[in-house]
């Protein structure tokens, strides 16, 4: 029983940390990177489709982006989903494909950047410390109804609180290499 809660627990942070991972990676940078367009929801014959299952896209310089939809036809509908998307970029067409510079990001912006992934990391501990909140709360459940010692009961809150600063290190971490890649230049 206390194992089960142990491994819930552990996999539900490592499910925090994850989401969140992915949440971060979707903040643009001074740098181009695909992941910023898989947010993106294009309407594909009366269907949402994320842009990347409708068309290619890769980075063959450092600040281009460039998007080759499978299907001509679906140029000015990319275009448009991009600029409703508020990352503040100007998608460009060649006729066979869509070109989306990278401009570099000015300081005022790349401070709104770093709040912004504070914020994002904020949530992920908030998610982390919850996870343990109610692991501990499950333990002191099962000890009354398994009649499990008390001794047992604090090992398992340290094996959980093990888990948690290691999570929370883990989104440490992560918020120190995006602040470091919003900054570069």
């Amino acid at each position: 029983m206390i194992d089960e809660i142990q491994q819930d627990a552990k996999h539900r942070m490592d499910q925090a940390v994850i989401h969140q991972q992915t949440e971060i990676s979707h903040v643009r940078t001074g740098r181009a990177n695909p992941e910023l367009f898989d947010s993106i929801m294009v309407d594909y014959y009366g269907v949402r489709t994320p842009l990347n299952q409708v068309a290619n896209v890769s980075v063959p310089e450092a600040r281009l982006i460039t998007i080759q939809p499978y299907e001509k036809t679906l140029i000015p509908i990319i275009e448009k989903a991009i600029m409703e998307s508020n990352l503040g970029l100007t998608p460009n067409n060649n006729g066979t494909s869509i070109l989306v510079p990278v401009p570099a990001l000015s300081e005022e912006r790349r401070k709104e950047l770093i709040k912004f992934v504070h914020n994002l990391v904020e949530e992920g501990r908030i998610a982390v410390r919850n996870v343990r909140r109610d692991a501990i709360h499950q333990l002191k459940e099962a000890k009354d109804e398994f009649s499990i010692s008390e001794d047992e009961i604090k090992r398992s809150e340290g094996v959980i609180q093990e888990f948690t600063d290691t999570h929370i290190k883990e989104l440490g971490e992560l918020q120190e290499a995006k602040e470091k890649e919003i900054m570069e230049f």
